[in-house]
């Protein structure tokens, strides 16, 4: 925190260089800004730069072939070529998206709330240190709450009294440190203000502010050490607060697994190894916290869907039994797609449970069809059992065709690599998948599960 802003730009023009020599087919343009505007919106220190690298496509690529492995390789170069620095790696717009949600530049923020300060930068330290060893923690920073250094005075009441010198002045005189106004100049219409600063050798060296004179009302003049102490001394450099209390933040982004499994693995080992003391409390934010209210979201709606799908069959049937029939498609196709997703390695998310929802109502549209088809050869006079073969068979190409049609259109969306494929891989996966197990239910299961089951039917009378 106390890094002055020369420094901070010979480590960005360091990181740059490095980057941009170990990676030229990668990386076209490196650019680097440090510190922002000290406004309310989005405050930032001189001890925290953006570095914005645009890439070139990635078939141009020589070190890496995805951009994760990319991000790892850039993390082993800056870490061995500039040490000393932490490094977060995301995207420009998410990193602003996640800090306009949850006040953090990561996916998980683990946000410790407390009153004494020095106690949640401890805090903070040891669980950032546990974070870092739970597989798949990505990127892991710690708030800095402390590190910048202060000059304390403390005035001697006896010795300003003694001397008849006013604390105001005291304190004018160690002003000086950074610049007391000392008056006005005109150029013109345009208006200076005077200040007066000690050299910058003297601002760094303690005895030399205690030896700077103050004059007396006899005038005489007395160094400053002789009324009042002073020293440098560390304090907070950021003091956060949410929800009317002090917090700091530890921040991660995750790689190779989801944050669901992550946060479960990392608040066992949290809860193991760091004792949280009474009156502090532990709280998970980020992404993850956005995942938590839309699988609350979701444990509404996909039962409300399920119901609603049933309560519109036994409208159209208007028999309980015929729609518990047409309903065995849906855990037939959930089976599908659960298998679909754990083949290609990826975690039950929001997107896959929405693409769950869309499922349901494909499966149960093909048994629809063919049920309707049965029901009506048996309105013909046709037997349960033959009607249910025949309608099997006459129903084959209609059923096949809508699972081929849904299954080749998601296709494009279940291999996607472009910007959005996170969202759009798990919610075709799941539909392709269950579209193939409910699509051999309706052709074969259903068919024989009718004939078993299903409701006779009386003829209709020809005109």
């Amino acid at each position: 925190p106390s890094v002055p802003l020369e420094e901070s730009v010979r480590f960005t023009t360091m990181q740059e260089q490095a980057l941009l020599d170990h990676f030229p087919d990668e990386i076209t343009t490196v650019v680097s800004r440090t510190g922002r505007a000290e406004i309310a919106t989005d405050p930032m220190g001189v001890e925290i730069s953006d570095v914005f690298i645009m890439l070139n496509p990635e078939e141009k690529w020589t070190k890496a072939k995805s951009k994760a492995e990319l991000v790892e390789k850039m993390q082993g170069v800056l870490g061995k070529e500039v040490p000393g620095q932490n490094y977060l790696f995301s995207q420009p717009i998410e990193l602003r998206t996640n800090e306009l949600i949850s006040g953090v530049r990561a996916d998980i923020a683990i946000k410790i709330y407390g009153d004494d300060i020095e106690v949640l930068a401890d805090l903070g330290q040891k669980i950032e240190q546990v974070v870092r060893g739970v597989p798949g923690a990505g990127d892991v920073e710690s708030e800095q709450v402390s590190g910048l250094p202060f000059l304390r005075v403390k005035v001697n009441r006896t010795a300003i009294s003694r001397y008849g010198v006013a604390a105001q002045d005291v304190m004018n005189a160690v002003s000086a440190v950074a610049g007391h106004p000392a008056g006005e100049i005109f150029e013109g219409q345009r208006r200076f203000t005077l200040n007066v600063r000690l050299a910058e050798a003297a601002r760094d060296d303690v005895e030399s502010i205690r030896s700077v004179p103050i004059r007396t009302p006899s005038g005489t003049t007395i160094p400053l050490g002789e009324l009042a102490e002073l020293s440098f001394e560390e304090g907070p450099a950021q003091i956060g607060r949410e929800n009317v209390q002090r917090r700091v933040a530890i921040m991660t982004n995750v790689r190779g697994r989801d944050l669901a499994s992550f946060v479960a693995d990392a608040k066992k080992r949290i809860a193991e190894q760091v004792e949280i003391p009474p009156g502090y409390i532990v709280a998970w934010g980020g992404q993850f916290e956005n995942l938590e209210e839309a699988t609350a979201r979701l444990m509404i709606a996909v039962p409300a869907a399920l119901l609603m799908i049933f309560l519109l069959l036994y409208m159209t049937y208007g028999s309980s039994r015929i729609a518990l029939l047409i309903y065995v498609n849906v855990p037939f196709a959930a089976v599908g797609g659960v298998f679909a997703l754990a083949i290609r390695g990826m975690p039950l998310s929001i997107s896959a449970g929405v693409g769950f929802i869309a499922l349901f109502g494909i499966a149960v549209l093909n048994g629809v069809v063919l049920v309707s088809h049965i029901r009506d050869l048996q309105g013909q006079g046709i037997p349960l059992r033959e009607a249910s073969a025949e309608g099997a068979k006459l129903r084959l190409r209609a059923v096949l065709m809508t699972a081929l049609t849904d299954g080749i259109g998601f296709l494009p969306m279940a291999v996607a690599t472009s910007a959005g494929a996170e969202v759009q891989r798990p919610l075709a996966t799941v539909v392709i998948g269950g579209l193939a197990t409910s699509t051999l239910l309706t052709l074969f299961v259903l068919p024989t599960i009718y004939a078993w089951l299903g409701a006779r039917t009386t003829r209709q009378p020809s005109e």
